[in-house]
């Protein structure tokens, strides 16, 4: 099976957030047997959305043809005044060259969520990021991580995430690969 992360931040250093969160899924999702993908959104190359091209751009086929061969998503984002990335949206926004397809979009995939911010806001680009996924078909997670920046690393060892978001994330990580939410 095969799983896409999709890193919607424009932080291209592997020691940021957005990187330390996407490695730490990677190396889970491998350890449960998962082929898996990070898609950085920083490093794709990946053009303004536009309707009138004749021609599909190298790099939206690439990201269009990962999106579609994976199993399960995990969408991250970092909280941008109020919602995600606008260049994530525009991302997504290029599905739309999928809209003749039999199984348009992203339709019946199994999508994650995770937003971080520095406040207690992280909730809002989870809203945003949920909307979209539904307009596009997708079933997103009934279980969401809203990350306060604050609390995500272990303050003895920063470089590690904290034992409230590690375990988290392995439930998010649980209910997407096996589809089944476990009591604690």
């Amino acid at each position: 099976m095969k799983a896409l992360i999709f890193n919607g931040s424009l932080e291209k250093r592997s020691e940021s957030t957005s990187g330390r969160i996407s490695q730490y899924f990677a190396e889970r999702l491998e350890q449960s047997g998962f082929q898996t993908e990070i898609f950085t959104l920083a490093d794709s190359g990946i053009p303004l959305f536009d309707t009138t091209l004749t021609k599909i751009p190298l790099a939206v086929e690439r990201m269009t043809q990962l999106f579609l061969e994976a199993d399960v998503h995990f969408w991250m984002a970092p909280l941008y005044h109020g919602s995600i990335p606008g260049v994530m949206k525009n991302c997504l926004d290029w599905l739309e060259i999928t809209a003749s397809h039999y199984h348009p979009y992203l339709t019946d995939k199994t999508v994650g969520l995770v937003c971080w911010a520095d406040g207690l806001q992280a909730m809002q680009g989870i809203n945003t990021m949920d909307t979209v996924a539904k307009s596009l078909r997708a079933w997103p997670i009934p279980f969401s991580v809203p990350i306060i920046r604050s609390a995500l690393f272990d303050h003895e060892n920063p470089t590690k995430v904290s034992a409230l978001y590690s375990d988290k994330f392995d439930k998010l990580i649980s209910i997407a690969t096996t589809k089944k939410i476990k009591r604690i």
